[in-house]
């Protein structure tokens, strides 16, 4: 999905423009042939690509450049200056790169070189150092799907299979609690292929299909329908599910949970003609879903038992700024309270108080689906542990996503993320280390969450931190949150200051690589 074409500033690059003009190792901005283009000078080298993330359209020369790559400033997608290649999620697809000549002491970008699609391989690859048979992928979401389009992208040519229990193809999860939720994104935008993708690519998608067991000795996936899929090597990739309510009424029609792209339609269904929305559990999930729902025009009310929200993950200073941002809209909320049971027209709290709803939201977070790994004998520790290189305690079989505990070098602990952004990452770690690679997963966490038109971003991995230095104003969205342990920093929170947020990931990915250099 991209933004539309924004409207053209900057020289025109195919005119040319001096050499000297061009700031040495800086993003200089400008257009050619109607398009926009950054441009990037080394000496006197000049490298030129498209000046649009691929992802969601962000603006690259507002990004950050570190050697010869430029990150986009919304959602830290990362793309080669040389080859346009999208080396890093959440972008998979490629940008252009544009030809560049040179006459006298001026510059002119002269062409546009359109990009292959993002499984397809660039024309030099460095051959597979080994070939498994075949390699079976559990999970269709963020970790399945970069890790099926990564293997191809290396040029693995053995068989791929990617099965998912979802009927419907790989889609952009993250949007299904924000702008499609809210009816500003149509359904064409969701799935991140279209069906013909995967066959082009021979990947062979078994959608509907749950696994319900893996014999790791006969290496073979087995499906509820009883087939056997066999494998070499074997991703897992099966994500979180929804912790479910346990009190009377939980299992009426007009409570749902969003996981799924079936659950964000049948929610969308019901708020057509619903009134009054309850959303239980003030998580990201529940929060951007209340706002989905005060956008199709619901009165909104959230329930949870916190007494700020997001406090315990973002600090009370951006939990308190939220509050207010979701109040300002009209959602009301009811605090320190927990839901005892629900009927058909309201739901009950703790103290006796009655809700009126029509639709209830559930959002009080996800457990990581073990099931199949404890099937084939891994090790699982809240997760499935993994080495830095994503591998499980069995050889031959990794693990990726909301599943994945790994050991995190700044913290010295095992962690496990449930971010879109890591699972996609640590899908793209895990296809190259099937292939041999031995590149361990050291990626900074980052996740993004949308209120309305205020977008909180987050680098790091904070589980628990002494002091929240604020800089700025959360409540009017121009803020720096950093949480720190002991005098370090654990994360960085970001309101309005993308750039900000970049270069707090470049620091943190750096403190990473001297601990590594120092193992």
């Amino acid at each position: 999905m991209s933004a539309d074409e924004p409207a053209l500033s900057g020289p025109d690059l195919a005119a040319g423009v001096p050499l000297t003009s061009i700031p040495d190792g800086e993003l200089f901005l400008g257009h050619a042939l109607g398009k926009p283009v950054i441009v990037v000078r080394r000496g006197a080298a000049v490298l030129a690509i498209g000046a649009q993330c691929t992802h969601y359209g962000g603006a690259l020369a507002h990004g950050l450049l570190v050697g010869d790559t430029v990150r986009c400033p919304l959602h830290h997608a990362c793309f080669s200056l040389r080859t346009g290649e999208a080396l890093r999620a959440p972008a998979l697809n490629p940008v252009a790169t544009w030809t560049v000549g040179q006459r006298g002491e001026s510059v002119f970008v002269t062409g546009e070189v359109e990009p292959a699609d993002g499984a397809t391989p660039p024309p030099v690859r460095a051959s597979v150092p080994t070939a498994p048979s075949a390699i079976v992928i559990v999970g269709g979401g963020a970790a399945g799907n970069a890790a099926a389009e990564m293997l191809r992208r290396l040029g693995y040519r053995g068989p791929v299979t990617m099965i998912s229990a979802d009927d419907d193809g790989p889609y952009d999860r993250p949007n299904l609690s924000k702008d499609y939720l809210a009816g500003n994104a149509p359904e064409e935008w969701i799935p991140l292929r279209p069906a013909s993708f995967y066959a082009d690519h021979a990947i062979e998608l078994i959608a509907g299909a749950r696994a319900t067991a893996i014999d790791a000795a006969a290496k073979r996936v087995v499906l509820a329908d009883g087939r056997q899929v066999p494998y070499d090597r074997l991703l897992l990739a099966t994500g979180a599910e929804p912790v479910r309510l346990t009190i009377p009424g939980a299992e009426l029609a007009h409570v749902r949970y969003l996981r799924t792209l079936g659950d964000s339609r049948a929610i969308v269904a019901r708020a057509k003609t619903a009134r009054r929305a309850v959303v239980i559990g003030a998580s990201f999930i529940g929060l951007e879903v209340a706002g989905a729902l005060r956008t199709r025009g619901l009165e909104v009310h959230v329930v949870a038992p916190d007494t700020v929200p997001l406090a315990k993950i973002m600090g009370p200073d951006i939990g308190a700024s939220i509050r207010a941002l979701h109040e300002s809209h009209g959602v009301t909320f009811h605090l320190g309270a927990t839901a005892t049971a629900i009927d058909g027209a309201a739901v009950t709290l703790a103290g006796g108080e009655r809700i009126d709803a029509d639709l209830v939201v559930v959002g009080i977070g996800v457990r990581p689906a073990l099931a199949l790994a404890e099937s084939a004998g891994v090790a699982v520790d809240r997760g499935v542990t993994v080495d830095a290189y994503l591998e499980s305690s069995v050889p031959g079989i990794f693990a990726a996503g909301d599943i994945a505990r790994w050991p995190d070098v700044r913290s010295g602990t095992s962690i496990r993320v449930e971010h879109w952004v890591v699972a996609e990452r640590q899908g793209q770690a895990a296809a190259r280390n099937i292939l041999g690679r031995r590149e361990r997963f050291d990626a900074v966490p980052f996740f993004w969450s949308a209120h309305y038109d205020r977008t909180i971003c987050y680098v790091g991995h904070a589980e628990s931190w002494d002091t929240a230095v604020v800089d700025g104003d959360t409540a009017a969205g121009d803020a720096t949150v950093t949480l720190q342990s002991r005098g370090a920093t654990a994360a960085v929170l970001t309101i309005g200051r993308d750039g900000t947020s970049l270069r707090a990931e470049r620091a943190l990915e750096l403190e990473i690589h001297k601990a590594l250099s120092r193992s």
